[in-house]
């Protein structure tokens, strides 16, 4: 893909066709050398989690950096096809909790994945996908520039944007890309407000069973949206494999986005139980997500407090 491509959805390491075909999900390339480094990782430790911090120079900087301009370009630079028919444009109330999260990759592409606003302690908290923090089983390769704008819609930033200042995953996926699930923190706004004082956040359940009724979301880089709107599918999880999946074909740049169980869709409102992770490698209409359980806990707490 081009420079600008977008953040797409991986498969699943170790199952059936293993690392994704170019043109389907993400291309895992040859690890980058260490000085593709960002932010400043803290050394590896018998810590069941792992935090990327950037300074506050490199979050002016990330703001500075994704102007209307580039968040046009990195819309337009890929194609993955026809949207649905699973996954369908949101046309219901507006999503102000969920937004596209912009960054340059370990390959120094522009791309985005989707996150979500989450209700926590420090009103601050994001939850998206490891994979769009950082390459796993690689330590090395992670993203800069992150920055998420919550409610995004065809170019409009209702909310403004939020620069990333810590991004939280489990060690486990650093170190053998399994737990793909992040929560990172963002800096109060322009005029020093909280996140979720001004777009609310997501309930947010760990250890809850698997089953019901699972509306996910996601910015899908397919046509005719191309990442520009919202495309939400509806389906009943299931367990599989120690993850659990949704009927869903949503693709690249969709990889972070909600899966909200008791989905309300009047208020928008939901409990977040997962976030879309994987499709799987033979049946590309299935999207898998993490079952959040006692490292996604400890992912979230440690963000949370932060």
């Amino acid at each position: 893909m081009s420079k600008t491509s977008t953040s797409v959805i991986r498969r699943r390491r170790g199952r059936s066709m293993g690392l994704a075909a170019a043109g389907t999900a993400l291309v895992l390339s040859a690890p980058t050398p260490a000085t593709a480094l960002a932010g400043q990782a803290r050394p590896a430790s018998a810590d069941p989690v792992s935090v990327l911090t950037y300074t506050a120079k490199e979050r002016k900087e990330a703001l500075d950096y994704w102007t209307p301009a580039r968040i046009k370009a990195v819309g337009k630079s890929v194609d993955l096809g026809p949207t649905g028919p699973k996954a369908k444009p949101w046309q219901g109330t507006a999503m102000k909790t969920v937004g596209r999260l912009f960054f340059v990759n370990a390959n120094g592409a522009d791309t985005w994945c989707t996150a979500t606003a989450v209700k926590s302690a420090n009103r601050s908290a994001v939850m998206t996908a490891a994979h769009c923090v950082r390459r796993g089983s690689s330590p090395y390769n992670t993203n800069i520039a992150m920055v998420f704008v919550p409610g995004y819609s065809k170019g409009k930033m209702p909310y403004g944007a939020f620069a990333v200042r810590d991004a939280v995953t489990p060690r486990s996926w650093e170190q053998d890309s399994t737990d793909d699930l992040s929560t990172l923190v963002v800096d109060a706004d322009k005029s020093g407000r909280k996140l979720t004082d001004v777009v609310g956040g997501q309930d947010i359940a760990f250890n809850r069973p698997v089953g019901g009724t699972i509306s996910a979301f996601g910015y899908s880089a397919t046509r005719p949206q191309l990442g520009e709107e919202l495309l939400r599918c509806v389906g009943t999880a299931k367990k599989k494999s120690g993850v659990q999946a949704i009927p869903c074909d949503m693709s690249g740049g969709s990889s972070g986005g909600p899966w909200l169980a008791d989905f309300n869709a009047t208020t928008g409102k939901g409990v977040l139980v997962s976030v879309n992770s994987a499709l799987d490698s033979l049946t590309p209409t299935e999207m898998q997500g993490e079952v959040l359980g006692a490292t996604a806990k400890k992912v979230y707490d440690r963000a949370q407090n932060g």
